[in-house]
């Protein structure tokens, strides 16, 4: 497809000064790292609470239900804290990128419409699962946690094929610089759809798994060896550790997507400059004057991981004029880093793996004892939490910042779709103001939620005050 530059014609005699592209960019940039921790918190957290409810109600063992208790409250709040992140980001598509919704809207309004029925039935289907604990029975209270996963996943899905339609437009044919005969459902089963779709979902539930265990882990390393912090620990940790290596084999089909379809990004991910074979990949390193320096080099590793041999053909940078090139050094470093993060979070359950082993060998208390060997594994539990989200955000700053100077690839410039009104800046300023005060009070309310007495069970479950809270 021939690139081609549409401009709004409401902004075709306006100027875009530097300033306004940057605020826009910032902002955007800053409202998304912020609202993708929440939201992968909102797809795997549910996940999560209702295996701990389906165990307690399977095995009648009261630390399950505590664990579930305490994550659906949790879970309540940060979805209301993520129901207000969200609103502003939608607020932002409009105002901060005027020529993308002005032109684009039609295209990819289906989704977004999507997305906001399944918050509903989310919001809804929260709502009695949070207040039906007592009032229900057992089996059928936890029936009303699936709609929550189900919507929860199908959010994730709806949002991320939009931006998947970003890589890969289609559903519409341009005419006269307009667009018309537009097919939404199309669009929205782009090409991208699938690859991108499934490597987000995961993400998500690698993210609430690890981000949860992390916690744990310092409560345990604190001296907390109960029953209630061991399974707080072991239940998200083993999700994760199921989740990693599927994701690994996702990734490397994203990967092959990525230098089928948009070999331009491929190139800035790995640092190629020069179309050939026997390209070799590359680790670490930064842009230099055609090519990357100070990075360490495995000979023939990118031609023999995309095309499996080493007479693979890789096209570089040198295919594009210097003005369509994404950033390499921040597109390849941190490509590097997200595979980097994810090795980590897969030799971690890799090691709960060998543990699991061993106590079916020679059964006993489960991480119980102040050995070293111990110490170190839930110190890099504590670790996993962090690692995926820095692996996460990674992840969409390859996919973003890969695809520039394009917002729709090869259609629509960055710099052609950004507002160019005044005070962009100071809506920044603004922004950044509601989001310290969110991330604030959300600590504040998660704290003051852990360090209350464990919540009530019914009258004929065990006493559960034997379990400290975290």
């Amino acid at each position: 497809m021939k690139p081609v530059t549409l401009v709004p014609p409401t902004l075709a005699d306006a100027a875009v000064t530097p300033g306004n592209l940057d605020a826009a960019r910032a902002q955007m940039g800053f409202s998304l790292a912020w609202h993708i921790v929440l939201a992968c918190l909102g797809v795997g957290l549910p996940l999560l609470t209702l295996i701990a409810e389906w165990r307690g109600v399977r095995t009648g063992d009261p630390a399950y239900r505590l664990l579930a208790r305490r994550w659906a409250r949790a879970m309540g709040v940060l979805f209301a804290v993520g129901a207000v992140s969200g609103t502003i980001l939608s607020f932002e598509l409009g105002l901060l990128w005027p020529g993308l919704m002005g032109i684009y809207g039609q295209v990819i309004g289906l989704p977004f419409a999507m997305e906001g029925i399944a918050f509903f039935i989310e919001a809804i289907f929260l709502g009695i699962y949070l207040y039906a604990w007592d009032r229900l029975p057992p089996r059928t209270h936890l029936l009303t946690g699936l709609p929550i996963v189900i919507a929860g996943i199908s959010s994730a899905f709806f949002v991320v094929s939009a931006n998947a339609w970003m890589n890969q437009p289609r559903g519409f044919t341009l005419r006269n610089g307009k667009v018309v005969h537009v097919d939404p459902w199309a669009a929205m089963f782009n090409p991208a759809t699938p690859p991108q779709t499934t490597h987000m979902i995961l993400a998500a539930l690698m993210v609430a798994s690890f981000l949860t265990c992390s916690v744990y882990a310092v409560a345990l390393l604190r001296g907390r060896r109960d029953r209630y912090h061991r399974l707080g620990f072991t239940v998200p940790l083993a999700l994760g550790a199921v989740v990693t290596p599927v994701q690994l084999v996702v990734g490397d089909w994203a990967a092959r997507f990525v230098a089928h379809y948009q070999p331009v990004k491929l190139a800035a991910m790995e640092g190629v400059y020069h179309t050939g074979s026997h390209v070799p990949l590359t680790v670490g390193g930064i842009a230099g004057q055609g090519g990357l320096k100070y990075g360490l080099e495995i000979p023939n590793g990118l031609s023999l991981l995309v095309g499996y041999s080493p007479n693979t053909v890789i096209k570089g940078l040198d295919q594009v004029p210097p003005g369509e090139r994404p950033p390499v050094t921040g597109v390849h470093l941190a490509f590097d880093l997200m595979v980097g993060c994810g090795l980590f979070l897969l030799a971690v359950g890799v090691w709960l793996l060998l543990l699991s082993l061993r106590r079916r060998r020679r059964p006993g208390p489960w991480l119980e004892g102040a050995g070293r060997p111990l110490r170190v594994f839930l110190a890099l539990g504590a670790l996993t939490g962090p690692a995926a989200v820095v692996a996460l955000e990674c992840g969409w700053t390859v996919t973003e910042e890969g695809r520039q100077p394009w917002v729709v690839w090869g259609l629509l410039r960055v710099h052609d779709a950004v507002n160019v009104a005044p005070g962009l800046m100071a809506g920044l300023w603004l922004v950044v103001g509601v989001y310290v005060l969110l991330t604030a009070g959300t600590v504040y309310v998660l704290r003051r939620l852990a360090r209350e007495r464990p919540v009530p069970l019914a009258p004929q479950e065990h006493d559960v005050r034997e379990y400290p809270v975290v």
